[in-house]
């Protein structure tokens, strides 16, 4: 059982709430999980800014409630039947923040190792070319290996289907302030068709979400079946 949410706010609300920002969206979002402030993060959500409003999206296995700072007129919360990941094709918007990790290296061009002598965690630094996101996404949807300590496969279970659109919009960055420094995260939005091919898989990633930073509104998919055929959803 999964649960979506949909939170309509505008800008004055907001900011009279004292939201003025990612880092104040991460954390007050929690507001919708009252009971559970201790937990480990396990929802996902988007904010998407509108002209005067904000739309949120909120999805978890736990059934989100309104916070006070949001009207009942602005919130509405759908139980995910089991049945909706039966289909074989869903149209998509993904708000993403695909990054790749670059060895860090020394002087004369050798990999720096940490303390334990293992070498230092890659840079992640922001993808921006439209050939170089495409190939993200698509390595997101592929099954490509099996791990060895679960026995199970990893990927996301579906594929890009190249011979249908795909929007891929120009990164922007997207600043927040925590603890008095300065950060921001790279925002890129695909929109296509996919075709599940593992859906065991699917399914998981969905509830996972891609890539990183999802607790700053990254990584949650939105969904519709789609009939290609007749190009109609169900």
């Amino acid at each position: 059982m999964s649960w979506l949410a949909r939170l309509d706010i505008d800008v004055e609300a907001a900011y009279a709430a004292g939201i003025l920002g990612n880092y104040d969206w991460h954390k007050r979002l929690w507001e919708c999980y009252p009971d559970a402030a201790e937990a480990k993060r396990d929802f996902l959500t988007r904010i998407d800014h509108l002209e005067r409003s904000f739309r949120i999206w909120i999805m978890g296995k736990r059934k989100p409630l309104r916070p006070q700072w949001c009207s009942a007129a602005g919130f509405a919360v759908k139980e995910i039947a089991p049945s909706f990941f039966n289909h074989r094709h869903y149209v998509f918007d993904l708000r993403a923040n695909p990054v790749k990790a670059v060895l860090q290296r020394g002087p004369q061009g050798e990999p720096l190792l940490g303390p334990k002598g293992k070498r230092k965690r890659g840079k992640r630094v922001p993808l921006v070319r439209p050939e170089d996101l495409r190939a993200w996404l698509t390595r997101k949807g592929e099954v490509r290996r099996r791990d060895e300590a679960t026995g199970r496969d990893v990927g996301g279970g579906f594929r890009v289907m190249d011979e249908r659109p795909l929007e891929i919009t120009r990164a922007v960055q997207t600043y927040f302030s925590k603890n008095g420094k300065e950060a921001y995260h790279s925002a890129v939005q695909f929109r296509g068709t996919l075709e599940v091919t593992d859906r065991a898989r699917f399914v998981e990633s969905y509830h996972a979400g891609l890539g990183g930073a999802k607790g700053f509104g990254f990584g949650l998919l939105l969904l519709a079946p789609v009939r290609l055929a007749a190009h109609h959803t169900y």
